[in-house]
């Protein structure tokens, strides 16, 4: 009877500390904005939704996808969104803009984005410089997906209009875009790309999906998908930013030991593109570009900053303070130190 009696008063208290642990977080309803949900650039955002890890820490987390990062951004900066998913690059572009928006835990170490051509184009299109004049896929125009073919282009000599970007989504609307021969080169991510490359369609030209491939690029790291908040916001909800941070933590964890098998059966059939073993491959193919501690060096802050400076004559490095791009704080409480 006694035994029953503390089961009983366990079955009590442990509710009342999750409701006290719900409670003790700001703003347990928020809005998160993402520009391309499905791909797995953004992996770590699904992940942690579909096991649950923000639930855990208290939050009801409403995703909102956009067409590309660059539209889950200006969500952010318009209000209908408290965080986002998306590109480090946009803290340090808005810092000029005098926006103050801080990346907390960097989920990719590597842009994961593949430039690739027209397999009927490959005879013609050789090196980036061929592409002058030519229709290039993005997810949306503004997004890393044409950053980064606009430093690309910088590097090559060509001007950032010498050829058309064309928006063309996150997912089977961009291996459409390809089949319907509605462009010539598409700059995008997998699972899209190794869709492409199965269906043999594209000849790939640049691949920051390795360390190989991005060290090729841009001469060494270079972050990606972030998770980020207006300043404004972190310091009005600490205790939210701090439980978003260990969802992500604990997911980047949980994907360093992940196999191929467990992350396709965590992820919605519909991002298998119609294909479950190459979203296995494409997983596979991009599972480098993860970060595997959230943290992000000076060294692959200045080379975003070079990224933004190559492709944007006009913008004031000088004026830049990498420092206020990322707060290390929440990370660090995250990984318990």
């Amino acid at each position: 009877m006694k035994m029953r009696s503390l089961l009983l008063a366990a079955s009590l208290i442990f509710p009342a500390l999750g409701a006290v642990q719900a409670a003790d977080v700001e703003k347990p309803n928020l809005t998160l904005g993402v520009g391309g949900k499905p791909l797995l650039y953004y992996l770590p955002l699904t992940i942690a939704e579909r096991l649950g890890y923000f639930k855990d820490e208290g939050l009801t987390v409403e995703i909102n996808d956009f067409g590309g990062g660059a539209k889950s951004l200006q969500a952010l900066i318009g209000g209908s969104v408290d965080a986002v998913t998306g590109a480090y690059e946009h803290t340090i572009r808005m810092q000029q803009k005098k926006q103050d928006i801080r990346a907390v835990i960097d989920l990719g170490r590597y842009p994961g984005i593949v430039l690739a051509v027209r397999k009927s184009e490959g005879d013609k299109i050789k090196s980036v410089a061929d592409l002058k004049g030519k229709n290039i896929g993005v997810t949306a125009p503004g997004s890393s997906t044409h950053i980064l073919v606009q430093y690309l282009f910088a590097k090559a000599g060509l001007k950032p209009d010498d050829a058309a970007f064309i928006g063309v989504g996150g997912g089977a609307s961009a291996v459409a875009a390809m089949q319907k021969g509605e462009i010539d080169a598409v700059s995008h991510l997998d699972p899209v790309i190794s869709k492409l490359e199965d269906l043999g369609l594209i000849d790939v030209l640049v691949d920051t999906r390795t360390t190989e491939g991005t060290e090729k690029v841009f001469g060494g790291m270079n972050p990606a998908a972030v998770l980020y908040f207006k300043e404004s916001f972190i310091k009005e909800n600490p205790k939210t930013v701090q439980a978003l941070t260990n969802a992500f933590y604990r997911t980047l964890k949980w994907l360093e030991k992940a196999t191929p098998d467990e992350v396709a059966a965590t992820v919605p059939e519909e991002y298998w593109l119609g294909d479950k073993d190459l979203y296995k491959k494409a997983f596979e193919a991009s599972r480098q570009s993860y970060s595997t501690d959230g943290s992000i060096d000076e060294a692959s802050m200045k080379s975003a900053l070079n990224l933004l400076t190559t492709t944007e004559p006009g913008f004031d490095a000088a004026a830049i303070d990498l420092s206020k791009t990322f707060d290390g704080s929440f990370l660090a409480k995250a990984k318990g130190q």
